[in-house]
């Protein structure tokens, strides 16, 4: 037999409200499917991190700076070691940020030389590698001149530029790239860092910055799919891609630089498909 109907409210108002109160507890949850962009510097890192940090529910976190600074020495330890360092530099960026009920984004391009320990760090976590024909990332590499010689100062995690080899250059070749021309060090740094990238394929989603160019809708449809998001608002933020810097290299490579190209990372290339 039903109660009276006051108590039939109540108890109605009383499931309603606990129903209310759990779909907020389940709100405050912190968010654990981060997003790690990853590619070789002047990729398009940038521009495809920002593209998914503006959709709902999503948070650009940009190159967090102490994990930039902390990565050279994080690189040479046991992922076991590097995955609870790497979750509590984030975690602590994403609090101070109020963000972490969000999606985080982050775009350091050298997680990708610990990138096993992030998607340790984080299981739910996926990895997006833009990738960039290596010859277009060497001329704009060379415009930056991170990598040359006599270039002085530092990028904004103090890690200095010039022609000195980075923590990412294999230890016994470390005097090779030292004697490169500045086009070889851009070559050999595009080779690595697409290398890296590529470190678990099961858990990462390669774009190519030339598909984003050709057909922003046609790249973003399989990228929301895979990170489980609205194509819609990804579309539209490829839709702000400049076209211009595809195929630079014709232009900007002399014959020498492109021969130097061509022996640090022709192999690459030709695997990506990209001509020659």
């Amino acid at each position: 037999m039903l109660g009276p109907p006051s108590f039939i409210s109540s108890a109605s108002l009383y499931v309603r409200s606990a129903l209310r109160v759990l779909q907020r507890r389940r709100q405050l949850e912190p968010e654990e499917r981060l997003v790690f962009v990853t590619g070789c510097p002047r990729s398009g890192t940038t521009f495809v991190a920002g593209a998914l940090g503006s959709q709902p529910g999503f948070i650009d976190l940009g190159e967090v700076q102490p994990l930039k600074a902390a990565i050279p020495a994080l690189a040479r330890l046991p992922e076991a070691e590097v995955a609870p360092r790497l979750r509590e530099v984030l975690e602590r960026v994403r609090r101070l940020g109020f963000a972490q009920h969000l999606r985080g984004v982050e775009q350091t391009p050298e997680i990708a030389f610990v990138l096993p320990a992030a998607l340790a760090a984080y299981p739910s976590a996926k990895a997006v590698h833009v990738i960039r024909d290596g010859r277009d990332v060497v001329c704009s590499l060379l415009e930056r001149g991170w990598l040359s010689s006599g270039r002085a100062g530092a990028d904004d995690a103090r890690l200095p530029y010039g022609s000195q080899a980075r923590f990412w250059v294999e230890p016994e070749r470390a005097e090779e790239f030292e004697r490169l021309s500045n086009a070889g060090r851009a070559a050999w740094a595009w080779r690595r860092y697409v290398q890296a990238s590529r470190s678990v394929p099961s858990r990462t989603v390669e774009v190519r910055y030339e598909d984003i160019v050709a057909d922003p809708a046609a790249a973003a449809t399989p990228l929301a799919g895979f990170l489980g998001a609205d194509a819609g608002p990804l579309s539209r933020g490829f839709s702000e891609v400049h076209a211009r810097s595809v195929g630079r290299w014709r232009q900007d490579l002399d014959e020498r630089q492109l021969e130097e190209v061509e022996r640090q990372a022709g192999e690459l290339l030709r695997e990506l498909g990209y001509e020659t």
